[in-house]
């Protein structure tokens, strides 16, 4: 996607959730900054998930609580996985290391550090709110793609998307994923905080837009 399509979004979504974009800009600098001052061989290439990507079946797997049941019904083996975030440990858990995860770092990293030591690509997401995080986090990380929100970078990338899970969504239709299905989801449910239900509405809205 191109910036100029997602800015007027992404400004609808900083305006519903109060964030700042010069945070957000400041967080994809430091990114940037550290990223360029990382050894190249713990870095990927956005080639590599247009290999990954293109033509491929695409399952994105979300961490809503039904992502674990939801997997033993699923025959992982023909599909390009994106995991979300939290997904990682439950996909490891059941034997699989996702080809993708898409982070900004906000649950356990030690599965998503495991992960990219196995292999994975790792798409790591800066924003105003998690600056000190992937600070201490980057050192430890391998096949590391940077992305944001904001103004894209050189070498941090906007592919669209705000939430972790849309993120996966944006990322799968940007490389031209023959067909993208969705596990570990649940916008509806009632059991999380009013400002995680304000994102898991923005999560459906964008979805919609992406595979629409």
């Amino acid at each position: 996607m191109k910036f100029k399509d997602w800015e007027s979004k992404y400004q609808e979504i900083i305006k519903d959730m109060g964030y700042d974009r010069s945070m957000d800009e400041h967080a994809a600098e430091l990114l940037s900054e550290m990223l360029y001052l990382t050894e190249p061989t713990r870095l990927a290439q956005v080639d590599r998930l247009e290999a990954l990507v293109q033509g491929k079946e695409i399952l994105v797997c979300g961490n809503a609580p039904s992502l674990r049941a939801e997997l033993e019904d699923v025959d992982l083996s023909g599909y390009c996985i994106i995991a979300a975030d939290g997904a990682t440990v439950h996909l490891l858990d059941a034997g699989f290391v996702p080809q993708i995860i898409v982070t900004d770092l906000d649950g356990a990293v030690d599965p998503e550090i495991e992960a990219s030591h196995r292999g994975a690509v790792i798409v790591v997401h800066a924003h105003g709110d998690n600056i000190e995080v992937v600070r201490t986090t980057i050192p430890h990380l391998y096949n590391i793609i940077g992305s944001t929100q904001a103004t894209p970078l050189e070498n941090v990338y906007n592919f669209g998307g705000f939430t972790d899970g849309d993120r996966c969504v944006f990322l799968a239709k940007e490389f031209n994923g023959a067909s993208v299905t969705l596990i570990g989801f649940d916008f509806d449910d009632d059991a999380v905080t009013p400002i995680k239900a304000r994102k898991l509405d923005w999560a459906r809205r964008l979805i919609d837009v992406a595979l629409g």
